[in-house]
């Protein structure tokens, strides 16, 4: 969950989020070294009172500031691709959920299941009960079993939608006519928040997602009592 004056990321949830946060780190420290270098070539060239007028015409630099960004590239390519790899794996899922796009809710169907599907409507602050957070809590969660792999296929209604969840690495557009699809697998129960990230109107940042982990047998009794209310 995101706090005020927060300047990280929020912490991971999935095994896919904690590869982007290592990803990150290690991106985050070449750029530092990158500057750091150039900001000292700054300032030594500035400050220096030696000349040098064949300082253009040297091969031994010109080979330098070729390979070194090549290498540069390759060290931020590699982890880079794998980690886009290992996203687009979808190994035997468990539960297969299907997010609907609308103007301006998200509804969802458990297709593993032959009758449990509900909307998702935010709910509004006169409505909220302490504890509860502004713009992002909704009527219904959708509940899932923790450390299963769960592949959601993400879909609209009418308009351009994304369903993004930051604390699972998840954003995935929902686009009228198209089915989409991403897997997740959360690795600690608890209550993860998103939004549509995707501009779809008037409404468009009143639209939240909330996916709730919790421990198998407690999905299986929720589902139990969604399908004797349906």
């Amino acid at each position: 969950m995101a706090h005020p004056s927060q300047l990280g990321f929020q912490d991971a949830a999935s095994p896919v989020m904690e590869e982007l946060l290592h990803f990150h780190d290690h991106t985050l420290m070449i750029v530092f070294l990158i500057s750091t270098l150039v900001l000292y070539i700054i300032v030594a060239m500035v400050t220096t009172k030696l000349t040098n007028k064949f300082i253009l015409d040297s091969q031994e630099i010109e080979i330098i500031w070729t390979l070194l960004p090549a290498m540069i590239l390759i060290l931020i390519a590699l982890p880079s691709l794998r980690i886009l790899y290992l996203m687009d794996e979808i190994n035997d899922p468990h539960l297969t959920i299907k997010a609907m796009g609308h103007q301006w809710y998200w509804s969802y169907e458990y297709t593993d299941y032959e009758d449990l599907g509900f909307d998702s409507y935010m709910v509004p602050t006169q409505d909220l009960t302490p504890g509860q957070f502004r713009l992002l809590e909704t009527d219904h969660r959708m509940v899932i079993p923790v450390d299963s792999p769960i592949r959601v296929l993400v879909s609209a209604d009418d308009v351009l939608h994304s369903w993004a969840v930051p604390s699972l690495g998840i954003k995935m557009d929902a686009v009228p006519g198209r089915l989409n699809q991403t897997a997740f697998i959360t690795s600690r129960p608890g209550v993860f928040y998103g939004q549509c990230s995707e501009i779809c109107g008037a409404n468009h940042s009143f639209m939240p997602i909330v996916v709730e982990a919790v421990p198998l047998e407690h999905f299986e009794n929720w589902s139990s009592l969604m399908l004797e209310d349906a």
